[in-house]
């Protein structure tokens, strides 16, 4: 009969509680490939101590902004033995449903008119990042599937623990959702839009996959951006991320979020400490007209995938923001053999520029059996509408014969 295993949980209230070193081997272990050659847990920056510390520290991911650090670690306990951690898993205690890109409003505001209090709920997701990453952090050995079970069963606890009436796991791995669902999680899905990169050697490559009419239309968006307007392009990253670099990047950013979001999540600090940190991570697209900077978009670097984030501007110019958060991406992905690009949330314009509609997953786990279950069923029918959008957007991409690479 199989001995039950021991193992212990432990809540962190800020990443400066567990070295670099102790969170990354977990966040990021080290990348193989299977027989395939795909690669076997490839590097995500946004997963790293770096990017997450460099959130709280700046404050702005902290109790002050409804961002409270509860980081579950999970450790085993062998007879005789130290505990040894197996697992982590980055966790927030909020207020609020900001900065998540996954919208659950009008979950809250049923919940309150029914008599519930939604707030606070335990998100499991990297603030502000809508981007695709394991949220059960374990290392890829005999132990995983076991050990997502006790990450999953360690969530539960710590809801009942701290009195919360959910928690969610936000743009998880696919596979991850195995084990969440032996757990009672329910499955959430959405949609992005990602470049995928079929084996091309430069942009030219890519736009003969199109079909005739949108090769000439990225032409002709690409020649107005630019050469009409007298604009540059800049490639931007490592060292040459300075500080005045970092200062019109900032500039374009707070117009852009203002105008989106009424406030910008981030603050200057956190491009300061980021800069520092992980610069070899970073990739600044940045267009200059008349020897000034007049538009940007910031690009995390992983193994093999570019994940454009942000982008702004000072002056407006027609085409602009294609040209630097689509087609520069893509240009730089092949020129540095990356395999894909994710552009973020939402945004059915990326179709027509070679971005291809994918699912996304979260995973929920509701505490009240009553509003669980209302949950469920809507979760049921919202997957249906999400999976019939996707299939019909995948039959009208811009590549020839309407198939994506």
């Amino acid at each position: 009969m199989k001995k039950p295993v021991s193992a212990s949980l432990q809540v962190l209230s800020s990443l400066n509680e567990i070295s670099a070193e102790n969170w990354d081997q977990f966040a990021n272990p080290e990348t193989g490939c299977n027989l395939s050659k795909e690669l076997i847990n490839p590097y995500n920056p946004f997963l790293s101590h770096s990017f997450l510390y460099a959130l709280e520290e700046s404050g702005c991911a902290a109790t002050q902004t409804g961002w409270m650090a509860q980081h579950l670690v999970l450790s085993r306990l062998e007879d005789g033995k130290s505990p040894e951690i197996c697992g982590l898993v980055p966790c927030y205690l909020k207020n609020h449903s900001q900065g998540e890109y996954v919208f659950d409003h009008g979950w809250a505001d049923a919940f309150e008119r029914a008599g519930g209090h939604y707030y606070p709920k335990l998100q499991c997701s990297i603030p502000f990042t809508p981007v695709t990453g394991r949220r059960l952090l374990t290392k890829p050995d005999k132990y995983q599937d076991e050990n997502r079970l006790l990450l999953a069963d360690g969530i539960k606890q710590l809801c009942e623990k701290i009195e919360v009436s959910s928690a969610h796991l936000t743009f998880i791995e696919k596979d991850e959702y195995a084990a969440l669902e032996r757990r009672g999680f329910l499955r959430r899905e959405d949609q992005q839009f990602h470049w995928q990169n079929n084996g091309y050697d430069k942009f030219e490559d890519f736009l003969q996959s199109l079909t005739s009419r949108k090769r000439k239309v990225i032409r002709k968006e690409r020649r107005a951006a630019l050469a009409d307007n007298g604009v540059t392009i800049e490639w931007i990253t490592g060292r040459d991320l300075t500080e005045t670099i970092w200062d019109s990047f900032f500039e374009f950013y707070l117009d852009t979020g203002s105008r989106k979001w009424g406030r910008p999540y981030l603050n200057r600090k956190f491009y300061s400490l980021i800069g520092e940190r992980m610069a070899d991570d970073i990739v600044l697209i940045m267009a200059k007209r008349a020897d000034r900077y007049i538009a940007g978009a910031i690009n995390f670097i992983g193994s093999d995938t570019l994940y454009g984030r942000h982008w702004g501007c000072v002056e407006d110019h027609p085409f602009l923001h294609f040209e630097v958060c689509y087609y520069q991406a893509i240009d730089w992905a092949i020129t540095h053999k990356k395999q894909k690009i994710e552009a973020g949330a939402q945004g059915e314009h990326k179709l027509a520029r070679g971005y291809m509609p994918k699912i996304t997953y979260s995973a929920h786990h509701i505490v009240n059996p009553g509003f669980r279950d209302a949950i469920d069923d809507y979760l049921i029918r919202e997957r249906r509408a999400v999976e019939r959008d996707n299939d019909i957007l995948s039959q009208h991409g811009p590549f020839r014969n309407n198939s994506s690479p």
